[in-house]
């Protein structure tokens, strides 16, 4: 009897980006955040990635604190979800048009320390380490996301020290290949993990063409995955899956079930959920056989 081609099933409850304030049920605070990703287990995801927010404006943070909330909500019910901490703020830079070199207010870039410091404290078994340095828009807002390779083998090199799987986020092929490189130098422990992100503006596009070319840059062993922005969700969902990869849905990335109709992370995953099921052939992955696809060690041990 063939076995069923286990499907790693990522819900990103909120990220950190502007969003539609229109949104009723975009999880803002700690307790919304934590009930999210507690809503997305029970749908049926094999993990949870994790920004936090401001409470009060709703713009992405990264508030230790906040963080920490988030994690002993979930953890304290018992929820049994893989938790994946982002660690991609910190690297904002708005530089100013009359001087290049300086940073505008708004700017937040800082060093490995903070950037890690939430993840050393509370120990998730998964981290996003973004492996990008590019011209970024968010609404009217352009700015340079700054992550030079030094910080990335810095972090790369405290997650390993701390037992937390990196998930390498690649927006394009050279992200890809300097992630291949970290395996390389033997900064990467396990198989290593990586996450292609397509639709932001100024990188990968959507599409299979893309798909199968980064696909084909990456080291041997790679377990890999693909998601889509906006309304391109499910179809790169689904051509992701049918290309033997992970996927991931999510109100980070789309917030909407279809035009006009507003998505919450419960209903994504669970269409996801079915929709692996229905393709027949693949089963969407517990979080404890995700575990074991992933390698994942017990963080501090």
């Amino acid at each position: 009897m063939t076995m069923n081609q286990k499907t790693i099933l990522t819900c990103a409850v909120t990220g950190g980006a502007p969003y539609n304030k229109k949104h009723p049920s975009m999880p803002v605070t700690p307790t919304q955040i934590a009930d999210a990703c507690i809503e997305a287990a029970s749908a049926g995801a094999s993990i949870v990635h994790i920004h936090v927010r401001d409470p009060e404006t709703g713009e992405g943070n990264r508030d230790r604190a906040h963080f920490r909330e988030v994690v002993d909500r979930v953890r304290q019910t018992g929820t049994d979800i893989v938790l994946n901490l982002t660690c991609g703020m910190g690297a904002y830079f708005l530089p100013d048009p009359e001087r290049e070199g300086h940073m505008l207010p708004g700017s937040d870039v800082v060093g490995v320390d903070e950037r890690v410091a939430h993840v050393e404290e509370l120990l998730p078994e998964i981290a996003t380490l973004d492996i990008v340095t590019n011209n970024q828009v968010e609404g009217p807002t352009e700015y340079i996301y700054f992550s030079p390779t030094h910080t990335l083998r810095a972090m790369a090199k405290r997650f390993q020290a701390a037992g937390v799987k990196p998930e390498l986020e690649v927006f394009g092929p050279g992200d890809i290949l300097f992630g291949n490189k970290l395996v390389e130098e033997g900064l990467i422990d396990g198989p290593p993990m990586m996450q292609m992100v397509l639709g932001v503006q100024w990188a990968a596009p959507h599409g299979v063409e893309t798909i199968l070319y980064q696909k084909g840059l990456m080291a041997p062993g790679t377990i890999w995955g693909a998601f889509g922005i906006g309304r391109e969700q499910m179809p790169m969902l689904a051509h992701t899956l049918l290309l033997g990869g992970n996927i991931r849905v999510g109100l980070e990335d789309n917030l909407y079930m279809s035009r006009g109709v507003w998505a919450t992370n419960g209903q994504l995953v669970e269409r996801a959920y079915t929709l692996v099921n229905a393709v027949g052939g693949y089963e969407v992955a517990t979080p404890a056989e995700t575990r074991e696809m992933l390698k994942l060690r017990t963080p501090g041990a």
